[in-house]
């Protein structure tokens, strides 16, 4: 699929898609078959586990809030303008562990199936059941530490 031409306006989503993700909003705002991008809303002590994307590159621009993140081991903190980069096959997790909501603009390349990961991980509670389906689409949970 090629990009389309068009603006996708703030606030909005490619056809009024918005997935609940383990308590984080997401809302796809461009689709190709080189690119994914969405738009997050990350509330306080809401955070995606250490992880890594094995064809992929991942990139996240903090609109609003801070991350703090856990990069290949290495804590970090992201502030609002800030752009993480995260090539293919690192190990990352992201965490908002302020008091306020964090806003961001992630976007993945290529896209491979990570929109249909979100599609089929709308709304299901369980985070174990999150990760077996992840592995189903390419993205690999790491187990927890200890």
């Amino acid at each position: 699929m090629a990009v389309e031409l068009g603006i996708t306006r703030y606030g909005e989503s490619l056809d009024n898609v918005a997935w609940d993700i383990l308590g984080q909003t997401y809302k796809p705002v461009q689709l190709s078959d080189a690119s994914f991008a969405f738009d997050t809303l990350f509330p306080p002590g809401t955070f995606v586990p250490p992880h890594f994307h094995p064809d992929q590159d991942e990139f996240i621009r903090v609109l609003e809030g801070d991350f703090d993140l856990w990069l290949d081991g290495e804590e970090l903190k992201a502030s609002t303008g800030d752009l993480i980069r995260m090539p293919m096959g690192s190990k990352h997790g992201i965490f908002n562990n302020s008091a306020a909501n964090t806003r961001a603009l992630f976007w993945v390349a290529p896209s491979r199936r990570l929109y249909d990961l979100f599609v089929k991980i709308d709304r299901v509670a369980d985070p174990g059941e999150v990760v077996r389906i992840a592995a189903e689409y390419n993205v690999y949970f790491l187990p927890p530490p200890g």
